[in-house]
């Protein structure tokens, strides 16, 4: 009976030690969903202008939509994303010459853009892993920080990508972000929200992009590099012409 009794408290012990931290990570990212516009992000079509570019986005748990439309030498460039692929058209012809890896550049650029503007509604995505890390504290604020890895099924080019967030422990709000990336040489950033808009519902938020010295520095030493001030300014993250249109249900 006593050997009974171990073997079920082993067991007991072994499956909640296995899932506190990522059930921990997962009730933060889904409170702190809903405290940047919850539902509406699944209601909504949203356009806004980034860089002399303007983009549609539409995103729901099964299906998604990204669109960006702009203008060059070659005329009126339209692209699309979505579950079904990347489609680019020029003056409203489809350009059917281009090669996977100008695709896969194209797809990255639009998926990139759509990914941050939608945080932290995309970090629910099947693919993304989520863990606690623990309490931490920037600027006088204390925050919940939870790290987020894509494991390679489902996870896109981008899975070994690593990305931090900093959720406010009072409000949730996502105030500061961090990630690593291997596409185009690699690096490393760390963005600091600058201001903020709300349209439709839903939080949008402006950023200043902030990098290292060194591009090969862990992103877990990010937030030790912003406190001491050994981070530049790299740009600024803005979004314009903010519109959101409720869809029917």
């Amino acid at each position: 009976m006593k050997l009974l009794q171990y073997v079920l408290f082993f067991f007991f012990a072994l499956e909640f030690s296995g899932c506190d931290s990522r059930s921990e990570a997962q009730q933060i990212v889904d409170e702190s969903i809903v405290a940047h516009g919850g539902a509406a992000f699944e209601s909504s079509l949203i356009e806004f202008d980034f860089r002399e570019t303007h983009y549609t986005i539409f995103k729901t748990p099964s299906a998604f939509e990204y669109t960006r439309e702009f203008s060059d030498s070659t005329g009126m460039v339209k692209d699309v994303l979505n579950n079904s692929g990347f489609v680019r058209t020029v003056n409203g012809a489809v350009i059917d010459t281009l090669t996977e890896e100008r695709i896969g550049a194209f797809s990255r650029s639009v998926n990139s853009v759509a990914y941050f503007a939608f945080l932290p509604y995309g970090l629910n995505d099947p693919a993304a892993v989520k863990t606690y890390l623990g309490e931490t504290e920037l600027k006088g604020k204390a925050y919940d920080l939870v790290k987020v890895t894509f494991v390679q099924e489902g996870g896109g080019e981008h899975f070994e990508d690593e990305f931090l967030y900093w959720f406010g422990r009072e409000d949730r709000l996502m105030d500061f972000m961090a990630y690593s990336y291997h596409t185009d040489g690699g690096g490393v950033r760390m963005r600091e929200v600058s201001s903020v808009s709300e349209v439709g519902g839903i939080r949008f938020q402006n950023y200043l992009n902030l990098k290292p010295a060194d591009k090969e520095t862990p992103v877990e030493k990010m937030q030790e590099l912003y406190v001491s001030g050994q981070l530049e300014k790299l740009s600024e993250i803005n979004l314009e012409n903010i519109q959101v249109t409720q869809l029917p249900d």
